[in-house]
């Protein structure tokens, strides 16, 4: 089974590198901040113990929920696009079961490999934070650097995540009858898994319950970050929760959205796949969503707190505005990836059917014009839903600072950050139409 599932990744290159760098990235992210908790069981100082503690398991946690969501959604797109190979497999013979072993020792080859190269690449990241922090001033000079095995368990538990998110996809893709029929109109109706909606529901239900306690309790602390402890990653726990629901998100905002599209074939058969392919995109969608919510919600509450700082705090200030500013680097930079990364994936998996609607006598600037309509819908809907979910984060913040429900200043950066999510979604959609290697004439 091993030696099939290897020949198998080789006829799959490009979704089995997005899976790859999802998971290299993914460990890489989630084992530097482990470093530092694991730095911080060492021969340290209580204060440093706090602020290595706070960094590398409060902050940690939340940038771990985005990758292993990352995880289970790329590897869920790739298991998606091998519906006919699986329908196939079944239909010459081979059960649920095997096919579903087949799809794990796939998934398990690439994650491991990822994985060990992200627990490499964690060990340096966390000698950069925690210079980083020496250099602020966060942590003494005398802190040493204690990794541990903290990369290490880091890797397992990011192939662990990639196995269930394979098990998952695997045993969805297997329900039913055989058949080499791609089940689009299963796939354009089916409901969302009972799980996506839990987590939703808890994820929104958590993140309501905080800011109200932000704006009742902790904005009458006499410690002004306590208002920051309480709400200051709710922007982030809300887009999760919509990153759940994405699929059918999706879905219902594409009618909406297709006067943005404009008018004609393209926009026509844009708003068509985005509801067909919803499961897919979603995987897109969500990483768009994550990242414009991390940019406004946290960036908007570091100039809050500028602007509205007691005196007397400066120190506090510095520090944890330091670890903000890092996080939300790095998020983005991981959710920005993941957005190239799937959408790669997600465009080489049609292209027999770009090239199809070629053959068809679609004109090449109609084949490009209606993947870029999908794009800028999935960009729009995702930017629009991630400034939504950035408010649960600024304004108890801005009402617990006295500063009201609009802010005082930074009223630009919104825009910008959405215009900078569009920006990458398109540009991650013409790399992914330029690597799908479609005829050259269909593309031009």
């Amino acid at each position: 089974m091993t030696g099939l599932a290897w020949r198998s990744l080789r006829h799959r290159a490009t979704a089995s590198a997005a899976t790859f760098v999802t998971v290299l990235l993914g460990t890489a992210l989630m084992g530097s901040f482990a470093t530092l908790a694991a730095t911080a069981r060492g021969p340290v100082s209580a204060a440093d113990r706090d602020t290595l503690t706070t960094m590398g398991t409060v902050v940690g946690a939340w940038g771990a929920l985005i990758v292993l969501s990352a995880v289970v959604s790329t590897v869920g797109i790739t298991v998606t696009q091998r519906e006919v190979e699986i329908g196939l497999l079944r239909t010459i013979g081979a059960t649920p079961r095997q096919t579903g072993r087949l799809v794990r020792a796939e998934t398990l080859l690439v994650a491991a490999l990822a994985s060990a190269g992200g627990a490499a690449l964690a060990w340096l990241g966390g000698g950069v934070l925690l210079a980083l922090l020496r250099n602020t001033g966060a942590v003494r000079e005398s802190v040493s650097y204690s990794p541990g095995l903290a990369p290490v368990g880091t890797a397992v538990a990011v192939v662990l995540v990639s196995l269930v998110g394979s098990g998952l996809a695997s045993r969805r893709a297997t329900r039913g009858p055989a058949s080499i029929t791609p089940h689009e109109v299963r796939a354009t109706t089916a409901l969302l898994p009972w799980w996506r909606i839990a987590a939703a529901v808890l994820l929104l239900g958590y993140s309501a319950t905080m800011a109200v306690v932000t704006i009742t309790v902790t904005a009458h602390d006499d410690d002004p970050y306590s208002a920051m402890a309480t709400c200051g990653q709710l922007g982030i726990v809300v887009a999760l929760g919509l990153a759940c629901l994405s699929p059918w998100l999706l879905r219902l905002l594409s009618g909406p959205v297709r006067p943005l599209l404009g008018s004609g074939a393209a926009a026509y058969l844009a708003t068509y796949n985005s509801r067909r392919r919803a499961r897919m995109l979603s995987g897109v969608l969500a990483p768009v969503i994550v990242l414009t919510a991390a940019g406004i919600s946290v960036f908007m509450i570091v100039g809050t707190d500028d602007r509205t700082r007691p005196a007397g705090f400066e120190d506090d200030a510095r520090t944890i505005n330091l670890l903000n500013n890092v996080v939300v680097g790095m998020m983005v930079v991981f959710a920005a990836v993941v957005v190239v990364n799937t959408f790669a994936a997600v465009v080489a998996h049609r292209r027999a059917e770009l090239h199809q609607l070629w053959l068809l006598g679609a004109t090449p600037h109609q084949v490009e014009a209606s993947v870029l309509a999908e794009a800028r819908g999935v960009a729009a809907i995702g930017v629009v839903l991630g400034a939504l979910a950035s408010l649960a984060a600024v304004v108890p913040f801005g009402v617990a600072r006295h500063e009201g429900v609009v802010p005082d200043g930074q009223l630009w950066l919104p825009p910008l950050v959405m215009a900078a999510a569009v920006a990458l979604t398109l540009f991650a959609a013409r790399s992914a139409l330029r690597r799908a290697h479609v005829p050259r004439g269909a593309l031009r």
